[in-house]
């Protein structure tokens, strides 16, 4: 039996494009992916789970439930339809609706800024990759900080680390580039300072609350350990989806080892970075003043020894065996590990997020606390007699809050989390059958049903013991 702090907060986690639907709506201007989905999908985030008209009756739901934190993203284009510029007041008003709605109801919002949801009108400019974004953000930011002061906890960006690999590397996100590590890097770099500069503006202009980030953080683990080979590529993919951007948060630079391994990477699959010094400057001076970290973890990965070709599938429908990834270079993911996976091919490893938050602590002794803002089984849910047996999901959130609690019992602040979703919604890359939620959706009717996993979390909640 293990037992969580008194006040650990019970949180769930949505996503403006992936929950409010209503894309059109009120004067929301495009992001890349409405233009994206409807060339290359067979689904949109039209309606998803309608989050924009059913808020009310889903925060109701979380404080009947025992939910007593929500992951929060607003959407830039609800707010400016063309990323700066005019302002939609309609979007303004909604979201002071929403939060007051959270806080009605005892549920503390926990508020992103930006959820993978540029504005179109922007990111066909080359999104990050083009510096006068990073303004554009930071302006928009600055508009939230203020004109939002009911909102106690803020984060700049939610996955710096999935958005490159989604759009330079794997491609499954908009522009649609696969392969390409310096855009990646760049990106990433870019993401980072324009995060560094929004956390500088909020200290320097003295708001109340918190402000971090949240990353997604893999944990990658060499096939075989005694062979070097598999140690290198281990490191060289946990520089790509972790290191670099953990640095930038909590070094202000990169250390000498990812550096060379950024080099490395480029060396062999082309391409250079414009790492400018104003940059660093920006990032130094930020780097002890995020109030928390944000820890999204879901997966592991091994990783082989490699030298053939760059070849990346990503599974997007749900067949256990469709993914392959491997990177000229870098190594080879296997799946055929003696570890339980998803459909999806996400290899399921708790004692991976208790290696991460304690890696945290360990390298970046300058974090101050950690929140794990999502984690969760996508899963096809069976909607059986009015709800969802999923003892599946139940087992899985189980393991991983006992890995967290192991990791308070060592040392590591960690005072939250988020299941990843409050309620299922739209998957990016996945559309409407890989389901999160503690609440299924019928996204026919949008009529909310608790399932099993909602029952066992409000008996968490209420009792912060894990059995």
């Amino acid at each position: 039996m293990k037992r969580l702090p008194e006040d650990f907060i019970f949180g769930g986690a949505t996503a403006a494009y992936q929950a409010e639907g209503a894309t059109h709506e009120d004067g929301k201007g495009r992001v890349a992916w409405d233009t994206f989905l409807e060339e290359n999908y067979w689904y949109t985030a039209e309606p998803a789970s309608d989050f924009y008209h059913k808020y009310p009756l889903d925060l109701q739901l979380a404080q009947e439930f025992g939910v007593n934190g929500i992951r929060i993203s607003i959407a830039w284009s609800r707010i400016f339809p063309t990323g700066f510029g005019e302002v939609n007041q309609k979007g303004v008003d909604f979201y002071h609706k929403l939060f007051a709605e959270c806080h009605k109801r005892h549920v503390e919002p926990f508020v992103t800024l930006h959820h993978f949801d540029t504005p179109e009108s922007l990111h066909s400019k080359g999104d990050f990759l083009n510096r006068e974004n990073i303004d554009h953000f930071v302006d928009y930011a600055a508009f939230c900080f203020k004109e939002f002061s009911e909102v106690n906890y803020w984060t700049t960006f939610n996955e710096i680390g999935p958005i490159g690999d989604g759009q330079y590397l794997v491609g499954k996100f908009p522009p649609g580039i696969q392969y390409d590590f310096a855009k990646l890097f760049q990106s990433h770099h870019n993401m980072m300072v324009a995060h560094a500069r929004a956390v500088k503006l909020f200290k320097d202009s003295g708001y109340s609350g918190e402000i971090g980030v949240v990353h997604a953080l893999p944990t990658k683990y060499p096939y075989n350990p005694a062979d070097p080979a598999d140690v290198r590529a281990a490191e060289l993919e946990d520089i790509i989806h972790n290191k670099f951007i953990l640095d930038a948060t909590y070094l202000g630079d990169y250390s000498k080892k990812t550096i060379e391994g950024v080099l490395h990477i480029l060396s062999v699959n082309g391409g250079k970075l414009d790492l400018q010094d104003e940059d660093f400057a920006v990032l130094k001076a930020a780097k002890d003043l995020n109030d928390f970290l944000g820890i999204n973890y879901y997966m592991s990965d091994w990783m082989r020894a490699f030298d053939g070709e760059t070849e990346i599938t990503h599974n997007a429908t749900g067949d256990k065996g469709g993914s392959k990834y491997q990177i000229k270079g870098v190594g080879r993911r296997e799946f055929d590990v003696d570890i339980p996976r998803t459909d999806w091919d996400w290899l399921i490893y708790p004692q991976g997020l208790y290696d991460q938050i304690m890696r945290i602590k360990q390298d970046y002794p300058n974090y101050k606390k950690i929140y794990i803002t999502e984690n969760g089984l996508g899963y096809k849910d069976e909607f059986v007699n009015g709800t969802v047996y999923d003892d599946a999901r139940i087992d899985y959130v189980k393991q991983h809050l006992s890995a967290v609690s192991d990791a308070i019992h060592d040392g590591a602040n960690v005072k939250g989390y988020f299941i990843w979703s409050l309620m299922d919604v739209f998957s990016w890359s996945n559309g409407y059958e890989k389901r999160y939620g503690l609440f299924y959706v019928d996204f026919e009717t949008q009529e909310r049903y608790p399932k099993k996993s909602a029952y066992w979390y409000r008996d968490l909640a209420q009792r912060r013991v894990i059995e």
